[in-house]
């Protein structure tokens, strides 16, 4: 049985296969992608440890140019694939270890290169002091347009969110009708290791929404990829 030390490591998971080819390591104002998440990772001074986790030599070669001092968590093909899951990724690198670990695993997207510092180092410290009643922290931002006006089609026919709703009235009001609704910034996210390894979940069921305020960007697509350069470029 391994102890437990009251620590944050930080894991940046970065795997090779992306819908846009070589996402991770496309370069975004002259450098690669990930090397963003690696600086702030390094720049917070949050972390005991700091994880880059690929499938790929390639990505790790890049990574370690970055900074030397990363470890390496090199993962198989079955935890790769496009349908892998977060959590696969943090419990194949958990099962590993053989010394100790961290109370806490901090999640850093590569996709986002936009973080801002003082965030990171908020969240971890707010995550320290209430650890204790929940089982994960996720930075949040407030969506301009409530999910409750969002639509699917079913068969060409719009509907709500909500099974077999097609009454369009009762959701087409001001907005200010709705409650606030958030989606996730991945800005930075914080899981307890007990809660990993017991209950095979990262966030568990008692997650505490950090509303984050800042710009933030996630990755996917060329236009996303313009987007994270006007930003940078422009500071705002």
């Amino acid at each position: 049985m391994l102890d437990f030390k009251n620590e944050c490591w930080a894991l940046i998971p970065a795997r090779a296969g992306s819908s846009l080819k070589n996402k991770n390591i496309k370069k975004l104002m002259g450098k690669p992608l990930i090397h963003f998440s690696i600086e702030t990772a390094f720049k917070s001074k949050c972390f005991r440890k700091i994880i880059f986790s690929s499938d790929s030599q390639k990505y790790i070669d890049i990574a370690l140019k970055k900074n030397k001092n990363l470890e390496i968590h090199k993962r198989g093909s079955k935890i790769s694939s496009s349908t892998a899951s977060e959590f696969s990724v943090f419990y194949d690198y958990i099962l590993k270890q053989k010394k100790y670990l961290p109370l806490y695993f901090a999640h850093l997207r590569p996709t986002n290169p936009i973080r801002d510092l003082s965030t990171v180092r908020d969240v971890v410290k707010k995550f320290y002091r209430i650890s204790k009643d929940y089982t994960s922290i996720r930075t949040v931002s407030e969506m301009s347009n409530p999910s409750f006006r969002s639509f699917i089609l079913k068969k060409n026919r719009i509907r709500s969110l909500m099974k077999n709703d097609f009454d369009m009235d009762k959701y087409w009001v001001p907005r200010q009708f709705f409650p606030k609704t958030y989606f996730g910034s991945c800005t930075i996210d914080i899981y307890k290791t007990k809660n990993i390894l017991k209950n095979k979940s990262l966030f568990g069921n008692k997650i505490y929404g950090y509303i984050d305020k800042n710009i933030s960007v996630d990755i996917d697509t060329l236009d996303d990829f313009k987007y994270a350069k006007f930003i940078l470029k422009t500071g705002i």
